[in-house]
């Protein structure tokens, strides 16, 4: 009875510990995408704690889940910032995205399954209703997962994992995307999620990538006319 005990508590205390991760996490990440907490700002374990009333073993362990998506960074000295945006370098990533938006749609629709299908159908069903809602958390969120599920759906896990480093990546910038339009997303991007499923479930190798391209392409677009006045940086392709 004892150990039964032991373990029970055990469970409890994990479940516990697993629910403050997720909520230290969750509130973060809300908090570095709408930049209340911005570039560089410090993620101190100590004054996290206090704020969420929690140990610093919870904390750490949401730290450690953001560093992994690219929106902390651990520095030599072992503190956690909120990672820079590298404005500078915004070129060359760009350049990246838009290639990973056209390789991973074509391969899509050759390599797509049912079950591919019907995983890209969801994740448009949830993207539509949080631009419905104007939700841009929900947007980025869902956004994200619609892509990858492309990738995924094209069966090469090295495109998969890059894409997902690079939508990592840009999750701010996505934010900013938004904030051009007050968050209220026009219907033209949700009809070229649904012209992208069509083109994929088709089979059409050819206007899938070309869809994937101008998709992308819009997007670096309105970044670089938002970016440019603010950040006296040239953002070119």
């Amino acid at each position: 009875m004892a150990k039964d005990g032991q373990r029970k508590e055990a469970g409890e205390t994990a479940h516990r510990r697993g629910f403050g991760v997720s909520a230290v996490y969750d509130a973060l990440k809300r908090d570095i995408l709408d930049m209340a907490l911005a570039p560089g700002d410090p993620l101190d374990e100590v004054g996290l704690s206090a704020r969420f009333g929690l140990s610093r073993t919870p904390v750490r362990e949401a730290l450690v889940k953001l560093v992994a998506e690219g929106l902390a960074t651990t520095l030599p000295n072992r503190n956690t910032i909120v990672s820079i945006i590298d404005y500078a370098g915004l070129p060359d990533y760009l350049d990246a995205l838009m290639l990973m938006y056209r390789v991973t749609a074509r391969l899509a629709a050759e390599r797509r399954s049912d079950a591919d299908l019907a995983a890209l159908r969801a994740c448009q069903n949830e993207f539509v209703a949080a631009v419905s809602a104007s939700d841009a958390i929900g947007m980025i969120e869902t956004n994200r997962a619609f892509h990858l599920a492309i990738a995924i759906a094209g069966g090469n896990r090295y495109y998969t994992d890059l894409f997902a480093r690079l939508l990592n990546e840009g999750t701010r910038l996505l934010r900013l995307y938004y904030l051009t339009y007050e968050d209220h997303l026009p219907q033209e991007f949700v009809d070229e999620h649904e012209a992208l499923i069509a083109a994929i479930a088709a089979g059409d190798r050819d206007r899938a990538e070309t869809l994937g391209r101008d998709h992308a392409a819009q997007i670096v677009r309105q970044i670089q006319s938002f970016l440019a006045p603010t950040t006296g940086v040239e953002i070119g392709l």
